[in-house]
C-alpha cells in the first residue's frame, strides 16, 4: 500500500514535470489542467497525456486550439478524452 503511493507520487511528480514546456501558453494550460486532478488520475490519463507530451510545443497548442486535428496513432479515445479536457480547462 505505501508502495503503491510512493509509486504514484512518483509519476504524478514525473507528469508534472513532462509538463513543463518552452511555449508559456502551454505551460499554462497543462498546470491548469493537472491542478484539476489533485494527483488522482487514472492510467488511461496518463497514457493520453503522455502521447499528447510527446508532440512539440506548437503542435500541441495547434492541437488544444483546435487549429490542427488528431490524425494516425493520435486517434486513441485515451488521447482524444485528455485533449477535449484540455480544451475545457
Amino acid at each position: 500500500m505505501v508502495s503503491d503511493t510512493l509509486d504514484r507520487d512518483a509519476s504524478w511528480r514525473r507528469l508534472r514535470w513532462r509538463c513543463r514546456r518552452g511555449l508559456l501558453e502551454n505551460d499554462l494550460l497543462l498546470t491548469r489542467f493537472l491542478d484539476g486532478f489533485d494527483q488522482h488520475f487514472s492510467d488511461d490519463v496518463v497514457f493520453g497525456l503522455d502521447q499528447l507530451l510527446n508532440l512539440s510545443d506548437n503542435e500541441l497548442l495547434d492541437l488544444v486550439l483546435a487549429r490542427q486535428q488528431l490524425e494516425g496513432e493520435l486517434l486513441d479515445p485515451r488521447v482524444i478524452a485528455v485533449l477535449e479536457a484540455l480544451r475545457r480547462a
